[in-house]
């Protein structure tokens, strides 16, 4: 008889365990990738056994970060906010706040994945710990690196154990990703292969205009529905799941710049975009959906579709090669875009461009459309610099406003 008696199944326990990846579609992986790419928290909702941890681990893996596993449910509030610490003198230093030893371990690693799982069946208490972290990156007094990114699994409340509705503080920090299973994938992993998350790969080169665009895109639709900038839902359900607030618009607005700066589209018509399989505009879409709610995520999608803006750092490169967007919404969007392009870089040849472009929308018999973004570029003048021939028909409107002298 062997030594060991279960040397022989532990054997065979290590060959069922091992599994190869292959590249392969999974539009719910590539949200996921993207944002955490973008690092804005992330929820997955799924049933239970469906894989959202299997899958948060081979990101992790494909990534090359740690992952610590924090299962919410089974911890005190204590436990994210910190224990106190009483020293010589608490009068004098005051009394810190412990954390925990997975943040320890992450903040010594400078990056990684925290992976807060079962967090519908925290409870309220627990819940309302977990804002801070969440929001701020603190746990206790220990400050997280900002290169560590936060994901989190639950359960639908009918399906968890004790399970609870998220509370809409906590909600209305994540982007929310509905987790579902493909019988041919699970099949295809009994037999050894697993799929590969997709990481979506951020061009440099592509960052100025990728948020620039993203930043007149956003704008530009919600001074269109300015409805849609804050609705919290009247039920409990809806409230415990993704929906508009000024938060949550920020979030879609780094999915949006993350997306295009890696080559999603067809919401990046106006760029260079190659379609393959790493780039495909449905992970994008899901994302953004996940980040503001149904309702507002689809009218959000339906705009940028239809929006193909211009890449504004070509257009500032050589404003008299390009013609101003017809319709009202897409100017302004445009325009926008084009101001925070001369943000990034505001110099005085980019300045002067960025009013050529402006004067654009005077020749269509729209100044009203430019007139913020006058108001924006003006506040760029460095007080060298001449006034440029392009102003000449916004200057009664930046002199009541106080951008220039003589109102």
């Amino acid at each position: 008889m062997s030594a060991d008696p279960l040397a022989a199944a532990d054997e065979l326990n290590d060959h069922v365990g091992a599994a190869r990846t292959e590249p392969a579609r999974s539009v719910q992986l590539e949200a996921l990738a993207l944002a955490v790419s973008a690092n804005v928290p992330v929820l997955l909702w799924g049933e239970p056994g469906i894989g959202k941890t299997a899958g948060v681990e081979r990101l992790a893996a494909r990534l090359g970060v740690p992952l610590e596993t924090v299962i919410a449910s089974v911890h005190e509030p204590s436990d994210f906010a910190g224990l106190p610490v009483i020293g010589d003198d608490p009068a004098a230093t005051g009394v810190p706040m412990a954390p925990p030893d997975w943040a320890v371990r992450l903040a010594a690693a400078g990056r990684g994945v925290v992976f807060f799982d079962e967090l519908s069946s925290a409870p309220p208490a627990v819940q309302a710990a977990l804002l801070r972290v969440v929001l701020e990156r603190r746990v206790g007094s220990l400050a997280l690196p900002g290169r560590v990114r936060v994901v989190a699994a639950a359960n639908p409340p009918a399906s968890a154990a004790d399970g609870w509705h998220l509370s809409p503080p906590l909600a209305n920090r994540f982007v929310h990703l509905r987790w579902t299973h493909d019988p041919r994938t699970v099949a295809r992993g009994m037999a050894g292969t697993w799929p590969e998350p997709a990481v979506p790969v951020v061009d440099a080169a592509r960052v100025p205009s990728a948020v620039a665009r993203a930043r007149g895109a956003v704008s530009g639709f919600l001074t269109a529905r300015p409805g849609l900038a804050h609705h919290l839902p009247s039920d409990a359900e809806a409230r415990g799941g993704a929906w508009p607030s000024p938060r949550s618009w920020e979030m879609a607005l780094r999915l949006l710049a993350t997306g295009y700066a890696a080559g999603a589209g067809p919401y990046s018509r106006g760029g260079t975009t190659i379609h393959t399989p790493r780039n495909d505009p449905d992970a994008l879409a899901a994302a953004l959906v996940g980040a503001v709610g149904d309702g507002a995520g689809l009218e959000l999608l339906s705009y940028l579709e239809e929006l193909d803006l211009p890449d504004p750092y070509r257009v500032l490169a050589d404003p008299s090669a390009f013609a101003l967007p017809g319709r009202g919404d897409r100017q302004l969007a445009f325009l926008t875009a084009v101001v925070v392009a001369v943000q990034a870089d505001p110099t005085r040849e980019r300045w002067e461009a960025g009013w050529d472009v402006l004067a654009k929308a005077v020749e269509a018999g729209v100044p009203d459309v430019a007139a913020r973004a006058a108001g924006d570029l003006a506040a760029l003048r460095d007080p060298a610099w001449p006034v440029p021939r392009g102003i000449d028909a916004f200057v009664d409107l930046l002199r009541v406003s106080g951008a220039l002298p003589g109102g």
